[in-house]
């Protein structure tokens, strides 16, 4: 079992933790420290593909820098026999649960945009709310959920996980990317999130993560008043972030639209 003890007791901590999630701000979120097997992990940490940059997929824009992937043909047999068990249903009924989400759950066997990221020395990812509908299953965006695989992580490191407000004036939360440490969120409008101060590390380092995202079929008519939209990007105050939205090109190239929409 990936999780121990909380293998058989996750009804149990997605109850004892359901009001701690829905009442959290700036938006529902929850984040837990050593949730898995820390032996599980390392194997997936030792897995790490070291070439993730002529395997996978690199963003180098003023948005984002990171490298990302997503094919399970390339992912080792750890890593893809614990995303396995992420997408399942016993950890599905759990997210379903603790997150208050009325509709079932629906994995993405596709992992658009997930699987392994990775942000090498000065890589980043401005503040934006997420797309919303997948862009091949075309069902409504709800959770993500990230594992960090980062050992002796400091805070002079950066790379921290910010959730910033609906007005985009406040950070509320800086999560440090550290290992074994779980976040799960709802993905809406305005579920503005990101780590956009750039990574400090060496050349032999960088911050790892899974990263794993849930969807269902239709959502609550009170969170589609932005319609359709792709990743959009927020500016932070007193800095030159880039402020609106990056399409999908294909499935994973991007490019840049000025959003005309008032958020």
């Amino acid at each position: 079992m990936y999780i121990s003890d909380n293998y058989i007791n996750l009804k149990k901590i997605a109850t004892e933790n359901y009001n701690n999630y829905v009442a959290a701000q700036p938006f529902p979120s929850i984040v837990f420290d050593n949730f898995f097997k820390e032996d599980i992990l390392n194997l997936i940490l030792n897995d790490f593909p070291k070439n993730i940059q002529e395997i996978g997929s690199k963003f180098d824009n003023k948005a984002e820098k990171k490298l990302v992937l997503n094919s399970p043909d390339k992912l080792s047999k750890h890593t893809n026999n614990f995303i396995n068990f992420l997408n399942s249903e016993p950890f599905v009924k759990f997210l379903n649960t603790i997150t208050d989400v009325k509709e079932t759950l629906i994995t993405d066997p596709y992992l658009a945009g997930g699987g392994l990221h990775e942000l090498k020395n000065n890589g980043h990812l401005n503040i934006h709310a997420d797309f919303n509908l997948h862009p091949k299953m075309k069902l409504d965006r709800r959770l993500n959920v990230l594992i960090y695989l980062n050992k002796n992580w400091q805070d002079n490191n950066g790379g921290h996980l910010e959730l910033w407000n609906k007005n985009m004036d406040k950070c509320e939360k800086k999560i440090l990317p550290i290992f074994n440490r779980m976040v799960i969120f709802s993905t809406t409008d305005y579920s503005y999130h990101g780590n956009p101060n750039k990574v400090k590390i060496d050349e032999n380092n960088s911050r790892k993560s899974i990263a794993l995202y849930y969807y269902s079929n239709g959502r609550p008519q009170s969170e589609k008043k932005l319609g359709l939209h792709s990743t959009i990007f927020r500016q932070r105050p007193g800095t030159q972030d880039v402020d609106g939205n990056l399409e999908f090109k294909k499935l994973f190239g991007r490019i840049y639209l000025k959003s005309k929409k008032k958020f």
